[in-house]
């Protein structure tokens, strides 16, 4: 297989990326050249937000092309429509956000999506943007070629969106750890490699139209996730399990102050940790165990020097060390 990778530096992209190669296919990749390619690439220079910036791929075939974009549409409608004529496949790593919130638990890919969004759009807001890529997708290769993996939470080694990482981070430090409840909070998450895998396999199918990228529900639970976290960090730290009322009573915001969280029935945990995931189970998708994504994330974390790289776009994650040990009636690490 000859596979286009747009991006394939960092995280999502690069796990693609490593997959590809370690099924033996021809890889090319197109980017800023701010991050270095995996080895065994063909790589390729190009911004694609800047007048011309794809004339790099201006000429080439490829069976497939994978694209992981999250701000402007018309970046996705620029690529597309480029590589129409000589691309099999565009492979988009869209998002469940696309959905008209807040949907429903066990919500399919027949679920209403948010309205507003244009393929050709500058950046809008995450929600449009992506289904605005989806519909760039859809507009240049239409129904028979394209492929939405709607990815919930993407886990993994080389994140650069903080989440587990704050969680490695934090439990390494040990001591008390305020751990919301309850611990048998069931998750939702896809590692960054099992959503490789299946993109991948898709491209192998011949399949398109949408997908709901997670793990079934219930794969894992915040016990096992963070039970991992101390595992594998040394187990120095307290997990302090603290009713859902309370961390909510003190301000403290889910999600993002206590990454991956999200109170059991609020519409977010439905939004986020509920969605039905048959179909990409039917055509392939597998997924390892917790134990293995954070003790995989844990190993590269250390490998960088024990701080992730952060996404300038994200906003940074995590709990002020104050209002924890405020919660948990304790003193102040340090």
């Amino acid at each position: 297989m000859r596979l286009l990778v747009l991006g394939g530096t960092e995280f999502a992209g690069r796990a693609v990326v490593e997959a590809a190669l370690g099924r033996g296919w021809e890889v090319t990749v197109l980017n800023r050249g701010r991050h270095e390619p995996p080895a065994g690439v063909r790589a390729l220079r190009g911004d694609r937000t800047a007048p011309g910036g794809l004339a790099a791929l201006a000429s080439g075939e490829w069976d497939a092309v994978v694209d992981t974009w999250s701000a402007a549409p018309r970046a996705v409608d620029d690529a597309a429509r480029l590589l129409a004529d000589r691309v099999g496949r565009y492979v988009y790593v869209s998002s469940c956000s696309v959905y008209a919130w807040a949907p429903p638990s066990g919500y399919g890919e027949d679920a209403p999506v948010v309205e507003g969004a244009s393929p050709d759009a500058d950046k809008t807001d995450y929600a449009r943007d992506k289904r605005g890529g989806e519909l760039a997708a859809l507009g240049a290769f239409g129904a028979e070629r394209s492929v939405f993996a709607r990815a919930g939470l993407i886990l993994g080694p080389y994140e650069n969106i903080g989440r587990l990482p704050w969680w490695l981070g934090r439990v390494a430090r040990g001591g008390p750890v305020l751990a919301p409840g309850p611990r048998e909070l069931a998750l939702q998450y896809v590692d960054v490699r099992d959503l490789a895998e299946w993109l991948l396999g898709a491209v192998d199918r011949e399949l398109s139209g949408a997908y709901n990228l997670i793990s079934p529900q219930g794969h894992a639970t915040m016990g096992a996730l963070l039970d991992a976290c101390v595992r594998v960090t040394g187990g120095a730290a307290s997990l302090r399990w603290t009713p859902a009322e309370v961390v909510l009573g003190a301000g403290i915001e889910p999600w993002t102050q206590l990454p991956v969280w999200v109170p059991a029935g609020s519409e977010g945990y439905d939004a986020l940790h509920s969605a039905d995931v048959s179909r990409a189970v039917a055509t392939g998708l597998t997924c390892r165990s917790v134990e293995e994504t954070v003790g995989d994330t844990w190993g590269w974390l250390q490998s960088v020097g024990g701080v992730a790289p952060q996404r300038p776009d994200r906003p940074v994650v995590g709990l002020d060390p104050v209002v924890e040990a405020k919660v948990l009636g304790v003193p102040v690490e340090g």
